[in-house]
């Protein structure tokens, strides 16, 4: 890897107006008139001698800082990459990652900042991002090489392969109008990856597609960085992002809140995501609590095996679950029941004290705390509703919360094999061994 930067960026800040572009009266003579009271302000405060005056701009930044009908996409972002660096860009939705890509990409200017380029940018940020739906396939790899500045005969050279990996062969000469969403981005990803960029950006393009094709782009991806070139990965994947990105940025309310190794970035965003999903859930006022229900579940919290708050979890990880109970009267044979629902209402998972045959007794205005343990997690990734119900052996229930909290569990490579089991495939996962037949062309030959 060279110690040469590829990609710059400096005081990088984007703003945005609510509603879109600004009406003419609210421009130019906006912008004059508090340029004029910024002016006549400084000269009331009486500055010493010496004192700058405040600027055009900088009169006018003031003022979109504090304009309720603007906002700040992007903030004051300063990082530098390498030359053959994989950089994972991770944050939640509305974080500033793809207008980040956005300007990298020299789709959109900056407000303020700089980035200094070393390097042919390709950019791919969403499904046959420059593609022209009336062309075909062969037209459009060709369009979109003359777009990164590659030669006729340079794409010509790399035509067949391009075409190979996006398994299109048989529709290469078809309007990609009439490509499904699959066949779109296999193109896509292969022409951005294979015209040999020396700056790839990638948005999300691996939540489109199979199993297989994901695997396969990050393949590739690792390919185009041990072939000295720089690529910049936007990925809610963590799994992919620590595999693949030996730096990242993290990036919160559009500003920079960690920059450096892939590791410390995701404990940065997993420990954020957890404490904005509610890892805590006071349950004493919970509007999903039933109606004749008693006040007796006060607090839920979700724990690391460390004891440390997470609301996120990885699949195939230890989950703990801790359920704080207060109690105004004593009651007897008492269980309590944690209901697993998907968003629809489906029931996935069912814990409960009454699996483990043994009944509680709550004292009069004493605390008690409940863990349940899950060693390993083998739900599939998304977002889970929880309910708590705490009732007797009989039947009679004290306190019943509807949609007491929400787990999201993450993806994972559950099965060390690079694939990511998703929702689509099931609801649970499972340990399995597979008995397959050997390979004849990875045994030795015979002498």
């Amino acid at each position: 890897m060279s110690n040469e930067t590829v990609i710059r960026i400096q005081n990088l800040s984007k703003r945005y107006r609510y509603g879109g572009v600004a009406p003419v009266s609210d421009s130019l003579r906006t912008d004059l008139t508090d340029w004029a009271k910024g002016l006549l302000r400084l000269q009331k405060e009486k500055r010493p001698p010496g004192t700058h005056h405040e600027s055009f701009r900088q009169v006018q930044a003031h003022r979109l800082d504090v304009d309720p009908n603007y906002f700040w996409a992007l903030r004051d972002i300063n990082f530098e990459i390498q030359q053959g660096e994989v950089v994972g860009i991770i944050g939640r939705n509305g974080s500033g990652k793809s207008t980040l890509l956005k300007i990298l990409s020299r789709i959109t200017p900056p407000t303020a900042g700089t980035i200094t380029y070393h390097g042919r940018v390709a950019s791919l940020l969403e499904v046959g991002t420059g593609f022209h739906r009336e062309l075909t396939g062969r037209e459009n790899v060709f369009l979109n090489g003359s777009i990164l500045g590659m030669k006729r005969a340079e794409i010509t050279r790399r035509f067949d392969e391009i075409v190979a990996f996006a398994e299109v062969d048989k529709f290469i000469d078809t309007p990609v109008k009439f490509y499904s969403s699959g066949m779109y981005v296999r193109l896509a990803f292969a022409v951005a990856a294979h015209l040999e960029p020396e700056i790839l950006i990638v948005d999300e393009v691996l939540a489109v597609g199979d199993a297989a094709f994901q695997k396969k782009c990050l393949g590739k991806i690792g390919e185009v960085a041990q072939q000295g070139r720089t690529v910049l990965l936007v990925s809610h994947n963590m799994s992919a992002v620590e595999n693949l990105c030996d730096k990242s940025a993290f990036l919160s309310d559009g500003r920079l809140v960690f920059w450096g190794d892939t590791a410390d970035a995701v404990s940065h965003y997993v420990s954020s995501t957890a404490q904005k999903a509610l890892a805590d859930t006071d349950l004493t006022s919970h509007s999903g609590r039933t109606g004749g229900s008693k006040t007796i579940l006060r607090r839920l919290r979700f724990l690391r095996q460390d004891g440390t708050p997470c609301a996120s979890v990885r699949l195939g990880e230890e989950l703990v679950l801790e359920v704080t109970l207060n109690s105004s009267e004593s009651i007897r044979d008492v269980n309590l029941g944690i209901g697993v629902n998907t968003d629809s209402g489906l029931r996935v998972l069912t814990l409960t004290t009454r699996f483990s045959g043994r009944a509680m007794e709550l004292q009069a205005g004493q605390p008690v705390i409940i863990r349940c343990s899950v060693p390993e997690l083998l739900l599939s990734p998304g977002r889970y509703r929880l309910k708590l119900v705490l009732d007797r052996s009989s039947g009679e229930s004290y306190d019943v919360i509807n949609d007491a909290a929400t787990l999201v569990v993450e993806a994972a490579d559950f099965y060390g094999s690079g694939f990511l089991p998703s929702a689509s495939q099931g609801l649970v996962v499972s340990k399995v061994h597979w008995s397959l037949p050997k390979d004849p062309l990875a045994e030795p030959a015979r002498k």
